[in-house]
Formats: C-alpha cells, structure tokens, sequence
C-alpha cells in the first residue's frame, strides 16, 4: 500500500500504559482489534492522542513494532515521528520503515519557535531518510507553527506527499487543495472530525479522528455516508460526531478521557501517562450519562 492510498478513518491511537508508565502491549493488542472489528481504515500511532511526545524514543518504536506485529497488513500505519530534535525524528522515521508502516507523519519541531526554512531544511532530512511517504502534521497549537498553503507547496515540491491538516481552519485547507491542484498524488488528510463533510467535500480522503478512538463506528458511518454522497444523511451524523466531540470535552484531557470511555466499553487501555491525569469522577459521571443519552453507552 503507498501512502497516497491511505484514506478512510485513522483514529490516533490512544497508546495504553501501565501504572508506572510502560507500555501495556496487551491493551494495545486489544485496542487495535477493537478499532478493526469497528471497520476503520488505519492507524495512526504515537501522536498527540497516542501520548508521542511523552514517550521515549524506544517506547515509541515498541508501539509501533506491537501495531504492525498486530495488524499484519489489514489497515494501513501511519507513524507520527515529530520531535523537537531532528535527529530523533529521523530516527523514528528510519525504524518504522524497517518495520513495515506504510507512512510516517510529522509535526514541525516544536518547543523552540522556527521560521520556515528551519522548518523546510527538517521535513528535507526527514524525507531524504526514508523511501517511505513522509506526511506534514499541521498542528499550529503544539507545535508552535502554522503550515500555511505556500509553506506546502514547497515541501510538496521537495517530496512532501500529503498532510494531516489540525489547523481547524477550513478555509486554509481549501487553500491547501487549491494550491496543490498540480501535485495529483498529494494526499489530504483532515485532523478532525469536527470537519469530516466539508472536507471531504473539498478532496480530502480520511480522516485522523480523535473521537474514532472511542466510537469507531459513528465517525465510520459518517465517511461512508459521505462517500455515497448523501449528503443530508452526512449532514445529521456531522452534528451527531460533533455533539459527542462536545462530550469527550466534559474532561480537562480529552487524551485521559479516552482511556476512561474506552474502559466503559469493555476495552482495558490501563491508564494515562503523567503528566496527564485519569479523568476525576465527576467528569466520568457527566460524560456517561451523556454519550448514554445518545444511545453510545449502555445506560
């Protein structure tokens, strides 16, 4: 599978840890059948969703070597690589093309503010690295930079072949689109479901989805609903996925709120990796009677 194949709903994968923080390698393997069982199209492992940043740069590789051992090709992978070091970056792009993934993604360095050439020289090295599809990750919130549609352009020119567009900004995407109308493998991705129709109405081919990672199935029903184009039913289930977006919010993480409705569906994630705290009780309390509400939960 290339890269500019992958499509569909990519939940980020939340990444299960145990008590003192290590990978939980069975909660991962049970996550990852669950996600398949609920029809998604790929993974996209050790993001913001999946705790990347708080992780080692072995306990990321571990994740990614569990994921594809576990898959064994019926979804596509996609690898989240950023790092703050280009060199770290390069690492993980190299390990998770020896292992199998289909394409590997990255934020901007983040922490210290860069202009745009530093941002184009580490997308560069990152691409030269690895013969595997290299994806942009637009995350202006964590990383500190805006990928603007000009910026893509150039790193589309130099080998770039897709983003995962966080932004929130539908007209910058549409720019992006625009910009990119020459480069016809160039694969775009949306980075939330909160703009999974339009999105797709304006080209785009999936969708890395945070709430996928615990209702797999309504944001799946969503893209195909869109596929077929019927548009008014696309419309009603647009408003229902961002309703239980607004949900998954009821927590101050919604990263920690993963593992807590995960676990309510039956899936044992263990549990988040500090700083990042468990959801208090409160919160559980609301956001179940909620999603029950909704008819998500069992009541």
């Amino acid at each position: 599978m290339t890269g500019s194949c992958i499509k569909g709903i990519i939940p980020p994968l939340t990444t299960p840890f145990t008590e003192n923080g290590e990978v939980y390698e069975e909660g991962l393997r049970q996550l990852l059948e669950f996600q398949i069982e609920k029809g998604i199209h790929g993974v996209f492992l050790c993001g913001t969703y999946g705790s990347g940043p708080l992780m080692s740069l072995e306990q990321r590789k571990r994740v990614v070597e569990i994921a594809v051992d576990q898959i064994k090709g019926r979804i596509s992978v996609i690898t989240h690589v950023g790092s703050a070091s280009t060199a770290d970056a390069v690492e993980l792009a190299k390990h998770s093309e020896g292992v199998g993934v289909d394409a590997v993604a990255a934020v901007p360095p983040y922490y210290y503010r860069h202009d745009e050439g530093t941002i184009l020289e580490y997308y560069r090295e990152l691409i030269n690295a690895v013969d595997v599809p290299v994806y942009a990750y637009n995350n202006p919130k964590t990383s500190g930079f805006t990928i603007t549609s000009s910026t893509l352009y150039k790193l589309a020119e130099m080998g770039l072949r897709g983003i995962k567009d966080s932004g929130f900004n539908i007209i910058e995407f549409t720019h992006y689109i625009i910009k990119l109308r020459d480069h016809r493998d160039f694969n775009f991705i949306i980075g939330t479901e909160a703009l999974l129709l339009p999105a797709m109405m304006f080209g785009a081919n999936g969708c890395v989805s945070g709430l996928a990672n615990v209702f797999p199935e309504l944001v799946v029903e969503l893209y195909e609903t869109t596929l077929k184009k019927d548009y008014e039913r696309a419309a009603e289930l647009q408003l229902k996925v961002n309703k239980a977006r607004m949900l998954l919010h009821i927590a101050k993480s919604t990263n920690a709120a993963c593992y807590a409705m995960l676990k309510e569906r039956g899936i044992d994630v263990g549990v988040p990796k500090h700083p990042v705290l468990p959801v208090t009780d409160e919160e559980l309390r609301q956001m179940k009677k909620a999603f029950a509400e909704m008819g998500l939960l069992k009541a």
